[in-house]
């Protein structure tokens, strides 16, 4: 599939970028160069390679999740800048605008 000037037009309309005659062609060889060169990857044979969802061997490097207690919620709102008998006070961030 080649791309046309309609097409890179079409594209720039999209992304609200406006060019020259002369871009719009430069753009449309560029672009049908970069299609040719991932045409190439049809050609490869991969049906002995097995499909991967990362490129580069992935393991979990995270620690384990181990239960533990939480903080006491005097402890919790010791250094709260401001804060009622029980919760935190924060600034009112709905209301009428």
């Amino acid at each position: 599939m080649a791309v046309t000037l309609k097409d890179v037009e079409y594209i720039a309309l999209l992304a609200k970028l406006e060019f020259t005659t002369a871009e719009k062609e430069t753009f449309t060889h560029q672009l049908n160069a970069i299609l040719a060169y991932v045409e190439q990857l049809n050609k490869v044979d991969t049906s002995a390679v097995e499909p991967l969802s990362h490129v580069i061997e992935y393991q979990n490097v995270f620690r384990q999740d181990v239960v533990r207690p939480g903080l006491e919620q005097n402890e919790a709102l010791r250094n709260a800048p401001a804060k009622t008998d029980q919760f935190f006070r924060v600034p009112k961030v709905i209301g009428d605008r």
